[in-house]
């Protein structure tokens, strides 16, 4: 049986929130794994990500293009509330029923794509500010699946960059990384 994304997400936040609360102000301009990215634009990339997914779960429709800025205030610990209303949102009847409207593709894709993106991120963000980040086991089985399928259409639509070659025998997750585009040697 699949596990619930929302279970998924869960485990993925749980070892997301430490490395949020981890990025200090002084770090915002530094450069990420995601080249076009320094610390506070993928820390807002990240925050807009838990929000529009929790509108896909609902089969809402997002608008990707609308400027991130949400750190400002306490956005850490407002961050760790959307990522339980990522997880609530995924949980409801239906969530992972049926095809995302806007997109066209199974609901439960795109709650993979949530899954992705937060685990990938926070890795990013980890790496770039010098914090240690250890993913959630179920997590990155559940994407190393997901990624195979996916990357080619990733690295197509420029969501992903070439693939970064990784031993056949490296970690699951580090296979993961390569898949995404991502060196898992990265440093600052």
């Amino acid at each position: 049986m699949d596990i619930p994304i929302s279970q998924l997400l869960a485990a993925a936040g749980t070892r997301a929130l430490p490395v949020v609360d981890g990025i200090t102000e002084d770090r915002f301009a530094e450069p990420t794994p995601c080249a076009d990215y320094t610390v506070a634009d993928l820390a807002n990339h990240l925050y807009l990500v838990v929000v529009n997914f929790q509108v896909l779960a609902a089969k809402g429709s997002v608008d990707w293009t609308v400027p991130a800025d949400y750190l400002h205030g306490d956005w850490r610990k407002q961050f760790a509330a959307e990522v339980d209303n990522l997880v609530t949102a995924w949980a409801a009847p239906d969530s992972e029923e049926g095809v995302s409207p806007g997109w066209g593709i199974a609901s439960r894709t795109v709650g993979h794509m949530a899954l992705l993106d937060l685990t990938l991120h926070a890795w990013d963000l980890a790496r770039a500010t010098g914090q240690s980040y250890e993913p959630a086991p179920e997590a990155v089985a559940e994407i190393g699946v997901f990624i195979d399928a996916m990357a080619p259409m990733a690295r197509d639509n420029k969501v992903f960059g070439p693939e970064f070659p990784v031993p056949a025998d490296a970690p699951a997750f580090a296979r993961v990384l390569g898949a995404a585009g991502r060196n898992p040697d990265w440093k600052a």
